[in-house]
C-alpha cells in the first residue's frame, strides 16, 4: 500500500511542477511517469523499512 500511495503521490507531484512550470501535456506526462517512479522507489524502501523494524 506504501508503494501504491508513493506513485500516485510521486505522479501529481510531478504533474503539479510540469504545470509550474508551464509544460505542455507531454511534459505533464513525462514528469508524472517520472515522479510515480520516484515516489514508488521511496514507498518501496520505507515498506522495506518497515518490515526490518518489525
Amino acid at each position: 500500500m506504501i508503494v501504491i500511495f508513493g506513485a500516485i503521490a510521486g505522479a501529481v507531484w510531478g504533474t503539479r511542477n510540469a504545470t509550474a512550470a508551464g509544460g505542455d501535456r507531454k511534459d505533464k506526462a513525462q514528469y508524472g511517469a517520472v515522479g510515480a517512479i520516484i515516489g514508488g522507489l521511496v514507498g518501496l524502501f520505507v515498506t522495506i523499512g518497515v518490515e526490518k523494524l518489525f
